[in-house]
């Protein structure tokens, strides 16, 4: 198999000699002929067929999903219209009234919310436990059919064991899905461990610049693949070519994004955790962190989000985030930008304070996507910053 900056910028990519083109066009149409009967006609990467209807399959859409599922090292690959579009198809296209799942407690908000959703207009039981707790396979055996975890945590950088979770589901007969936002692919591929499904909201890394809303979902079972491909058409949230075309740009340089964004948030970790007006910081690569060990063995590099907790807690974390002059104050992540959020005030808004407590996620925390930039200018805004509180 070629390298992975190979695969990024040559896979999926339709490139016609009567025109010339040596970039993926924007098949930006509605419809398409039917029949086509042109024994040369392109396929629909999914479906096997000639194109119909884009919100059923369109040609730059399944550039972009075969691309993404080379890097997953997956079968297949299925383009959304959102993060949220790729999670909510996903379930709604494999549970089934009486189905069990088992999810970690420290979700991203939104989806936090699907799932109790779930349990109070589709009878569907879920049980949220810790990543401690699955790590150590302490599971009730409750005959679960889905078990779904973020393999980073958001935003205190939980790090799931997907060698030991992956087995344990493999032999138990339950499905494994994956949101691995945080990683990117660069960093880590689930379906390796053994997952079922791997979930990307791909508006942060793969696309990697903020400005496409995506949602990827990867996986090597046929009949899932149908399952969700068939949700998509139902439910409707399918992607846009233009999206797509920003979505295929992006993804040509995620290895090289992604080898600055490790670099530069590792340094930035290792100055946050000698501040002495830092409490904690939040990252998988620091030796002392204490997801290190379980890190190094399911991570390629240790991704490039860092969050903190100030001394002077939520008052001083709003102060820092006000006297940042190059970091972005912004509710995302992945871009080449380092932007810098509070959880409580975006991702995590809807929760509660006590559920905040619950989930281990401090109300002055910090979480800094950590961009591009040279580091050296990064750490001084940081640092003026800080002197703030």
């Amino acid at each position: 198999m070629k390298g992975f900056n190979t695969r990024a910028v040559h896979e999926g990519e339709i490139i016609d000699s009567r025109f010339g083109n040596v970039v993926t066009p924007i098949f930006q149409t509605s419809t398409f002929i039917h029949p086509n009967d042109d024994p040369n006609a392109y396929l629909d990467f999914n479906s096997g067929k000639p194109y119909l209807y884009t919100r059923s399959g369109n040609p730059t859409i399944s550039a972009l999903e075969i691309k993404y599922a080379s890097l997953e090292g997956a079968k297949f690959g299925m383009a959304f219209s959102s993060g949220m579009a790729a999670i909510s198809t996903t379930l709604l296209s494999l549970i089934k009234k009486g189905d069990r799942i088992l999810a970690i407690n420290q979700l991203y908000g939104q989806t936090y919310r699907l799932f109790l959703d779930l349990i109070e207009k589709y009878g569907i039981e879920v049980d949220f436990t810790s990543v401690d707790g699955l790590n150590s396979l302490d599971i009730e055996n409750r005959k679960y059919s889905i078990i779904y975890v973020e393999s980073i945590t958001n935003p205190t950088l939980q790090v799931v064991d997907l060698i030991e979770l992956g087995k344990y589901c493999n032999e138990m007969g339950i499905r494994l899905i994956v949101d691995a936002t945080f990683a990117s692919p660069y960093n880590q591929r689930p379906l390796e461990f053994g997952a079922d499904i791997s979930i990307h909201s791909g508006s942060k890394y793969i696309s990697g610049h903020s400005d496409v809303i995506i949602g990827l979902v990867a996986t090597n079972n046929e009949g899932i693949r149908d399952k969700i491909v068939n949700g998509r058409k139902m439910y409707g949230g399918s992607l846009d070519p233009f999206a797509a075309y920003l979505s295929l740009r992006g993804l040509k340089t995620l290895g090289l994004r992604m080898e600055r964004h490790n670099n530069n948030a590792m340094e930035l970790a290792k100055f946050l955790s000698e501040s002495e007006k830092v409490r904690k910081v939040y990252y998988p690569g620091l030796p002392d962190f204490e997801y290190y060990k379980v890190a190094k063995k399911v991570l390629k590099g240790f991704g490039g989000i860092v969050s903190f907790d100030p001394k002077g807690g939520y008052e001083c974390a709003k102060k820092i985030v006000k006297s940042l002059k190059l970091a972005i104050p912004a509710p995302s992540l992945g871009g080449v930008e380092t932007l810098v959020t509070l959880p409580r005030e975006t991702s995590h808004a809807s929760l509660t304070s006590e559920e905040l407590k619950r989930m281990g996620i401090p109300e002055g925390l910090i979480r800094v996507s950590v961009g591009i930039e040279d580091i050296d200018d990064l750490i001084e805004d940081f640092k003026q910053a800080i002197s703030a509180c």
